[in-house]
């Protein structure tokens, strides 16, 4: 057995999978499945298992997995989920001896639509044409009944992930349908970070008493240490109990980044597949020496360096700020140090981001306005320089999230 098998980061865990802690939520889920005509909702910190838990507790091949990043529309949703179970949804064109011409209809074999090999919706399309040159046909897809026609009482689960991606506007049709189609059977799972749980609720307040709620929170430290203790074992090699919870504290609450800090733990000891018996170096630079190297793996030097630059002044110094070591910063850096200071955690709310600054400061804090317009830019700045989002600035909670644990990691382990 190889220690890329035991240790997945990124993948589904056979050795090393924990759910002792989610016995509950996999019961309740298991219920609502049952029940029916519900939204199950999860809601969690990213990176904290619960896309792991959907599918080991639903099954990959019972599962339709969709992301609510880029979708501007219900249609891109839904297209997505009908790409995946195969349902064509299509546009076509043709050529006529240049009459003016109307199709309408169901979609579906019985509609005589040839492209269409199953599903039903309704679809009404018009074309003119001149002599041998048409138009293109128009299709016009009632996706929700299609929705209905292919998914009601299929045993198949929608499962919608970063449901707050989704713009509100869109939130609010998308709820209005997922209302529909539960009424007829269709079964779905969303999945936000915790302070966009009730998105779907706030977007249509008729779904508030059908959602099943299921909350993940950041895995503690002692959850953490079973993937290390029963990975390390597997292996055939042991960790001291102080390096088991110092990996687990620095994983963040993560299970994927504790794979990974214990993956390079074998790395680093040169333990590549089960042997002999082997005690794993467990002092402060083995810790080090595995932060570092789990550190590398994601780096994030570019997009921070411009993140601690913040945005172009206009003529007027920023306001600086005495910190340990006599050393002397404006407000973008003293954000970031507060972020990456003890403990760690990829949800910071406004208060305990002021207490954490405060901490660091010997002489003088920034305003808070200060504070809430640098998280602000800090989040813009990361976000085009990866191009993705990897912070998010909620201006309306005053919550900045770290949606990639790695990136805390390398705040923390940067230097």
């Amino acid at each position: 057995m190889k220690a890329t098998q035991v240790f997945t980061p990124g993948k589904e865990p056979e050795v090393t999978y924990t759910d002792d802690h989610l016995k509950e939520h996999a019961r309740i889920l298991r219920d609502a499945l049952d029940a029916g005509a519900a939204v199950i909702s999860l809601s969690g910190p990213s990176k904290s298992g619960k896309t792991v838990f959907i599918e080991k507790n639903v099954g990959h091949a019972a599962l339709v997995t969709v992301t609510g990043a880029g979708v501007t529309s219900p249609k891109i949703l839904w297209d997505r989920v009908f790409d995946i179970i195969g349902t064509p949804v299509s546009k076509s064109t043709t050529t006529t001896d240049g009459k003016e011409s109307a199709i309408g209809g169901k979609l579906g074999g019985e509609a005589g639509v040839p492209f269409l090999a199953k599903g039903s919706g309704e679809i009404n399309a018009a074309f003119k044409t001149s002599g041998s040159t048409a138009d293109k046909v128009d299709i016009a897809v009632d996706y929700l009944q299609l929705l209905i026609r292919e998914l009601s009482g299929t045993g198949l689960v929608v499962f919608i992930d970063d449901f707050h991606y989704i713009p509100k506007d869109v939130q609010t049709e998308v709820s209005n349908q997922i209302k529909e189609a539960i009424r007829h059977g269709v079964v779905f799972v969303v999945a936000s970070v915790p302070y966009h749980s009730d998105d779907a609720v706030r977007a249509n307040s008729d779904l508030r008493g059908r959602i099943v709620k299921l909350d993940f929170d950041y895995w503690r430290p002692e959850e953490l240490a079973k993937i290390a203790n029963k990975g390390f074992a597997a292996l055939n090699t042991a960790a001291s109990p102080a390096y088991v919870e110092a990996l687990s504290k620095e994983a963040a609450g993560s299970p994927q980044l504790m794979q990974t800090l214990c993956l390079n733990t074998c790395f680093e000891n040169d333990v590549r597949e089960k042997g002999s018996f082997k005690q794993l170096s467990s002092n402060r630079e083995a810790i080090k020496s595995v932060c570092t190297r789990t550190a590398a793996t994601a780096d994030y030097s570019s997009t921070v360096a411009k993140m601690i630059e913040g945005p172009k002044t206009r003529g007027t110094d920023r306001n600086s700020y005495l910190i340990a070591g006599n050393e002397i910063v404006d407000v973008y850096p003293l954000i970031l140090r507060a972020v990456a200071s003890d403990p760690p955690e990829l949800t910071q709310r406004y208060s305990n981001l002021q207490k954490r600054i405060q901490a660091i400061c010997i002489a003088g804090n920034p305003s808070g306005s200060s504070v809430t317009g640098a998280c602000s830019h800090i989040a813009n700045i990361a976000n085009s320089a990866e191009g993705r989002n990897v912070i998010e600035w909620d201006g309306e909670n005053d919550v900045l999230d770290i949606r990639d644990p790695y990136l805390l990691f390398f705040l923390r382990w940067k230097d």
